[in-house]
């Protein structure tokens, strides 16, 4: 999600968008989701970066094991297909609630005002200038392959026993990648890390007045969010009078996360390849008392 917002905010700062545009502008079909606040006309893209436009959460109900249900919806039209069974769940910027098909529509609006598909956006004009070379999307390339780590679930049957599943190597997560599906070696994402630190020096991308806005806090947090707070896409969390910016991500068993401190420019990433599905509870505290250790590291 970081790669997408940071997109959008190059082409605003290049006068292309406005982030209190309509979406709607851009994606019409929008309009068929019901809205029972007002219009989905007032749907803008600040919202959508903040997690503030409404939608709700969990987005994907596909967790019953069946055969047939997609690791994700793969294909633009089966997400319309959706809309009209959907609603906004609270008033269009009123408050947080965290959304991944928010970030198809932010891709879906970079598409149309560069012509790039969001694949070939990012690499030109994110990963190529930061020199990470070693990211892609969807299936591993060929060169890759032998680096490619597989993904686990740590499951329990009706029995009660526990085993370890292996998901493979590769799926794919089609429409969805924009909200979570860059695959990466820990030496890219440092260089991403380093990027967002300003570790690396580098405004090529952003400037570091538009980092320093997207990490401001738009609306408190809730639940589980990677923060106490949320600005741009970019989560705030405060421990012992710190400010650390950060986020976390999950995809099929891969769990990670990156915070940055930027009063010194320090930073921790983390990456997991096994996520326990049979101790949901317990593994969520594990994943959070991880957190709180990585920050203090880069507290001082």
């Amino acid at each position: 999600k970081t790669l997408t917002a940071v997109a959008v905010m190059q082409l605003r700062d290049r006068k292309r968008v406005s982030l209190d545009e309509r979406v709607t502008q851009y994606i019409p079909e929008l309009r068929q989701v019901h809205d029972p606040f007002g219009s989905m006309d007032d749907v803008t893209i600040r919202m959508l970066l903040s997690h503030s436009a409404g939608f709700q959460n969990p987005t994907w109900p596909y967790k019953a094991g069946k055969s047939w249900e997609p690791f994700e919806p793969t294909r633009w039209e089966q997400l319309v297909a959706m809309m009209p069974y959907q609603e906004v769940a609270f008033a269009p910027g009123s408050r947080y609630s965290y959304s991944n098909p928010g970030f198809i529509y932010l891709a879906r609006i970079i598409e149309q005002l560069t012509g790039d598909p969001y694949q070939s956006y990012v690499y030109k004009n994110l990963w190529a200038p930061l020199g990470i070379t070693h990211s892609y999307f969807g299936a591993t390339p060929y060169h890759l392959a032998d680096q490619r780590s597989n993904n686990y679930d740590v499951v329990r049957d009706s029995a009660g026993h526990e085993a370890v599943v292996a998901n493979g190597r590769d799926f794919d997560p089609g429409i969805t990648i924009p909200n979570g599906g860059w695959n990466a070696p820990l030496g890219d994402l440092a260089r991403w890390v380093g990027f967002l630190s300003g570790a690396a020096g580098n405004d090529t991308v952003l400037a570091r007045t538009t980092l320093d806005e997207m990490w401001r806090t738009l609306f408190a947090t809730e639940g589980d969010a990677p923060g106490d707070s949320v600005g741009l896409s970019f989560f705030v969390l405060w421990r012992d009078g710190v400010r650390f910016i950060g986020h976390t991500g999950q995809q099929a068993g891969f769990r990670s996360f990156f915070y940055v401190n930027p009063k010194t420019s320090a930073a921790v990433i983390a990456a997991f390849n096994t996520t326990n599905d049979a101790r949901d509870a317990e593994s969520a505290q594990g994943f959070k008392r991880i957190i709180d250790a990585a920050l203090e590291l880069i507290a001082r």
